[in-house]
């Protein structure tokens, strides 16, 4: 029996979780034919096609075109135009990844047409209901059928919450089967010495509103990396929201390299490099663990302590004093080690359990 499986992409790091799903999908399970989704929410050719172009994503069945809004305004155009499809595709399932909006409004139209949802990246939790992802998580958690966890600690939090046992499945990090996936191919590029970088740099990513949106806090933490310029370069890949708020404020960033958002194996290739990652990104906390690249994280909470616990990252905070503190403190490197099923098989093993469970449950069609 054949199964239609609705995958469903949005952001940059979704395409990151989607790539090693179909890839493992077309080699190991050609019962599952998969449908991809693309929403529309990163419209820019930097934050999109070049990612689908390095990952070897195929194109998306189709491009719902949702683009830039409000939270609300992205939720409910996505909530209706997702609808529409999935009512003439009529899926045996539908995949979402992480937190970001589609996440939410793909899984709540799915679970009330009644096709199976499965959530991957389920359980994490930062315990801060001011960040809209943490809504988003929480949401999707609560309807989704089946909830990958990558880490013990995200299926522990889960039965903290009073999920039911049958509904936790615990497979790994998705993000860590795309790093090393690509790895090789990312190192055998020259992007430090293309930017004249030194043997040794920093590596700065900064995008959620919490950081950038607030003036006193972003002049903060941008002090901070200016002191640590002096004695570390740094390269900063900047996000466009990011662009337009440093722009408007009166900073001396002159010893910071600003550089245009990379693609995927551009990123990596530094990531793997770099002597320190300072970022208020999810996903590089994980691939800095994965690759025992010290990294500071620039924010309040993460979702993701195993990376702290086990891993080779520290919170520091929002403030300057937080930042320089973490910072000196990453000089004295933590022995961090690869947390459990973080090896590059986490597609396979979801991709085994949703053909098993579809078995299990028959086809709609």
């Amino acid at each position: 029996m054949a199964y239609k499986v609705v995958l469903v992409a949005a952001a940059r790091p979704n395409f990151m979780k989607i790539a090693p799903l179909i890839h493992s999908m077309r080699a190991h399970f050609p019962q599952m034919t998969p449908i991809l989704v693309h929403t529309g929410q990163h419209y820019d050719p930097n934050m999109s096609q070049t990612f689908f172009d390095q990952l070897e994503i195929p194109k998306p069945d189709i491009n719902l075109e949702i683009g830039k809004g409000t939270h609300a305004q992205q939720t409910g155009q996505t909530m209706i135009a997702f609808e529409q499809f999935l009512s003439e595709v009529c899926p045996d399932a539908v995949v979402v990844v992480g937190d970001v909006n589609a996440t939410l409004a793909c899984s709540l139209v799915a679970a009330k047409q009644g096709v199976l949802v499965a959530h991957v990246e389920a359980g994490l939790r930062s315990f801060d209901r001011t960040m809209p992802e943490e809504i988003n998580r929480l949401a999707t958690d609560a309807i989704s059928d089946i909830l990958y966890t990558p880490s013990p600690d995200a299926s522990e939090q889960l039965r903290k919450e009073g999920v039911p046992e049958e509904r936790i499945v615990f497979v790994g990090n998705i993000m860590i089967d795309t790093l090393f996936a690509q790895r090789e191919r990312a190192s055998a590029l020259t992007v430090a010495q293309d930017l004249g970088l030194t043997a040794r740099f920093g590596l700065v990513t900064l995008h959620r509103p919490s950081n950038v949106d607030h003036p006193e806090t972003f002049t903060g933490i941008m002090e901070a990396l200016s002191q640590i310029s002096q004695e570390l370069p740094l390269v900063f890949p900047v996000h466009p929201r990011t662009e337009k708020i440093l722009n408007a404020l009166d900073l001396d960033l002159s010893q910071i390299r600003r550089i245009s958002p990379l693609g995927y194996l551009e990123m990596l290739n530094l990531t793997a490099q770099a002597q320190v990652v300072l970022t208020d990104s999810g996903g590089l906390q994980e691939e800095t663990t994965a690759l025992g690249v010290p990294c500071v994280t620039i924010r309040e909470n993460t979702e993701r302590p195993i990376t702290i616990t086990e891993g080779t990252n520290r919170l520091a905070g929002t403030s300057k004093i937080g930042v320089l503190t973490a910072y000196q403190a990453a000089q004295q490197p933590k022995q961090g080690r690869i947390p459990q099923f973080w090896d590059g098989q986490t597609a396979r093993r979801i991709n085994q359990h949703l053909f098993d469970t579809l078995q299990a449950r028959g086809s709609r069609l």
